[in-house]
């Protein structure tokens, strides 16, 4: 819930709220977010060097929850500084809570290889962890923003400012929570490798590359989608009250997310990834046919809905599919590094591709004179509406193209888990 309010509300809390400029915003998230591409290697060797009684991944939860909630809480505030004075103080809180962002959330994802290693488990697990992320994000489209309101009795400054500490204690409690009751039992060898060892594990591992660009393209292609929507629905169709239900529309997703280990028993992961990201595209295209029949609100919302539908399937396997790039490249060279793959694979990807995704939208806004709280003009509208249909369906079409490579890789998964527990039990 706390990660979604930061990512889904964070540009028009900047913009519109504490008054940068589009441009401004954009160069802030993009830098922010682009600083993963030093500290999700860093995060990962930590991560593979971990040893406690708590096991690799698990320990994180307890560690990092409450420094990434403070965090959290400060990108929010809005101290009253001079313009400069306040794009560093932005620049700085939010670069800090992406930094721990990385360092809690990687966890999430690479513990999976050390709760069961059977690549069909990780599937439903995975499913299972998006019902969560897609409730949390429900839970916060419906009361979000009426919190804001409610506490800050009009006044947006003071409404965040109150309210942001309410899901941060949330997001605390569900870390320690899961920390209390997550136990890692897939053994490895405790003997660490040399602290840049876990990057051998990426020679010639291309089911972890496919995995890499895929999700890099689908997350610069899927936030600048959701990042656009309070411009879109408020600016070009007027409709500004829709907001909360655009975005609480997420959690269809969960339909085809939950559908996913029965569609990986019908037709293989690389057609259901395919498929997902197919009809994300075709989502987006309904949208645009909406919005050239006059801004037709009901089309527009169909396609947003069938986009999103699409997106279980697009968002959930790679999540599912990055431990068994783990497992192979374990096979292929030796070294485990769930941490170092893991942290580059997902959490790099999701932020990097976030922070484009965030900050091209509003460069391209920003260049088209995007003014806040004011009636655009129409190039502005053009560049809204750019942001919102075509760089989505650029981003997600180019997401495919990996996917295709995939299956022969997948094919070998019988054979890699077999041979992996062969060798841990001639070692053990």
């Amino acid at each position: 819930m706390f990660t979604f309010i930061i990512g889904g509300y964070l540009s028009k809390f900047f913009t519109d709220v504490y008054g940068l400029s589009a441009i401004t915003c954009g160069t802030i998230i993009a830098v922010a977010r682009w600083m993963d591409a030093i500290d999700a290697p860093i995060w990962g060797i930590i991560f593979d060097q971990t040893h406690s009684r708590w096991g690799k991944s698990r320990p994180w939860f307890l560690w990092l929850c409450v420094p990434f909630a403070a965090f959290g809480v400060l990108t929010f505030q809005t101290p009253d500084l001079g313009h400069t004075a306040k794009v560093w103080y932005a620049a700085v809180t939010y670069i800090g809570c992406n930094i721990l962002y990385t360092g809690i959330n990687t966890p999430v994802t690479s513990i999976l290889s050390g709760l069961t290693a059977d690549p069909q488990e990780r599937v439903t697990l995975t499913c299972f962890r998006m019902f969560g992320s897609k409730l949390g994000v429900l839970i916060v489209n419906l009361t979000a923003l009426h919190v804001v309101k409610l506490l800050g009795h009009g006044d947006d400054r003071k409404g965040f400012m109150l309210t942001l500490p309410i899901y941060a204690a949330g997001s605390v409690c569900f870390y320690l929570l899961a920390f209390r009751n997550l136990k890692e039992v897939v053994l490895t060898a405790r003997k660490s490798e040399p602290i840049f060892g876990s990057f051998r594990a990426l020679k010639g591992n291309w089911p972890w590359l496919i995995i890499f660009s895929s999700s890099l393209l689908f997350w610069i292609g899927f936030i600048s989608r959701v990042s656009t929507v309070p411009y879109f629905f408020q600016y070009a169709l007027h409709r500004g009250d829709l907001t909360w239900l655009a975005y609480s529309l997420d959690f269809i997703s969960l339909a085809t997310a939950f559908l996913l280990p029965w569609v990986c028993r019908w037709t293989s992961k690389r057609t259901a990834w395919a498929l997902g990201l197919a009809g994300m595209v075709a989502g987006q295209l309904m949208v645009y046919l909406g919005v050239s029949s006059g801004h037709s609100v009901s089309i527009i919302l169909a396609g947003w809905t069938f986009g999103f539908l699409a997106s279980g399937m697009a968002m959930t396997m790679p999540f599912s599919i990055l431990s068994d790039s783990v497992d192979y490249g374990e096979w292929k060279t030796g070294v485990r590094a769930a941490g170092l793959l893991t942290a580059v694979g997902a959490a790099f990807c999701l932020k990097a591709g976030a922070g484009l995704g965030g900050a091209i939208p509003l460069w391209i806004m920003g260049h088209c004179g995007y003014v806040p709280n004011v009636e655009q003009t129409t190039l502005s509208l053009r560049g809204i509406e750019f942001s919102f249909i075509w760089l989505p369906v650029i981003c997600l079409a180019l997401s495919a193209i990996p996917v295709l490579f995939y299956q022969q890789f997948e094919r070998l998964e019988p054979q890699i888990h077999a041979e992996l527990e062969q060798r841990r039990k001639s070692s053990g």
